[in-house]
């Protein structure tokens, strides 16, 4: 009884914001009431990912949002329907699946700007290592880099920083301290490191050694890029595995009969049974999508 008055309750809500904000205003307040409470509560971390996800091109649109909620609520409300045969289980696995969405959507973020990161690094050390060789003078290198425009923000401040840091010093060994600590690249470790020994040391053969360093990084963004690919066949077929193991429970109804299936659901056993199925399968389906989405490009 109480079900009911609430799953009326909520659709009258719903009308009165219809009626109240009919067609594109109603799509804009919901949407606005959305980012304003993104705003106020997501981590500092998400809105920067986020921010960079969208300069590239790569976060969703308000639209495909709105999509991805029916089709989640939608597909986790027929899912446990058919578990349970409950409106009440329905609509609390759809409000979960619902509220996973924001998770995934940082985790999608998370891989572009992981991605674009891996690139901007690539690009700074390759392009630091031949300004090198013209120049003879790490910092002029980073001078180069930094005023041929090929660096983008984060990294450009950053190298900003480092020849800021350079001049103030006298040395190269903090600003060098400072990027290794900032981006946790064995290739950006390994270059500096390089530098700092024919600095202090100086080196007949560096350009040998530089040269070396660049086939390093080659070999770097080949295993990378195989990676990439590696990893997304291994998301296709788990994913399309994970949400078949969803239906199993179709086949147990076939095998045991509706109305045998219908007097198991009865036993509470039976039921945390079917909940624990459901959540840890949840759990093994995000944790791959986690692995797919997380250090790409990392070493």
């Amino acid at each position: 009884m109480y079900i009911e008055i609430i799953v009326i309750a909520v659709i009258l809500i719903f009308i009165y914001i219809y009626r109240k904000n009919t067609g594109d205003n109603s799509y804009k307040f919901i949407i606005k009431t959305i980012g304003t409470t993104y705003e106020r509560y997501a981590p500092y971390s998400f809105k920067i990912v986020r921010e960079k996800a969208k300069e590239l091109g790569q976060e969703y649109t308000s639209k495909q949002y709105i999509a991805q909620v029916t089709i989640f609520g939608a597909a986790a409300a027929f899912v446990s329907y058919m578990y349970f045969y409950s409106i009440i289980w329905s609509i609390f696995y759809a409000v979960g699946a619902i509220l996973i969405i924001p998770y995934l959507a940082f985790m999608r973020c998370k891989k572009a700007y992981s991605e674009f990161l891996f690139e901007q690094i690539q690009i700074y050390t390759t392009n630091v290592i031949m300004e090198f060789n013209t120049t003879q003078s790490f910092v002029k290198a980073l001078e180069g880099v930094r005023d041929s425009g090929v660096l983008e923000q984060p990294i450009l401040g950053d190298v900003n920083e480092m020849i800021q840091m350079s001049y103030e010093n006298g040395t190269i060994d903090e600003a060098i301290r400072f990027m290794n600590e900032k981006y946790d690249y064995y290739v950006v470790k390994n270059m500096h490191q390089l530098f700092i020994q024919i600095t202090k040391e100086g080196s007949k053969d560096s350009g040998e050694a530089l040269e070396g360093m660049l086939q390093d990084i080659d070999m770097l963004v080949e295993s990378v890029y195989r990676d990439r690919i590696d990893r997304t066949t291994f998301y296709k077929q788990f994913t399309t595995f994970g949400l078949s193991l969803y239906l199993l429970v179709l086949l147990v109804q076939i095998l045991l009969g509706e109305a045998s299936y219908t007097a198991l659901l009865e036993q509470w056993m039976v039921q945390l049974l079917l909940h624990g199925v459901i959540l840890i399968n949840t759990y093994f389906l995000l944790s791959g999508i986690k692995y797919y989405h997380e250090d790409v490009g990392a070493e």
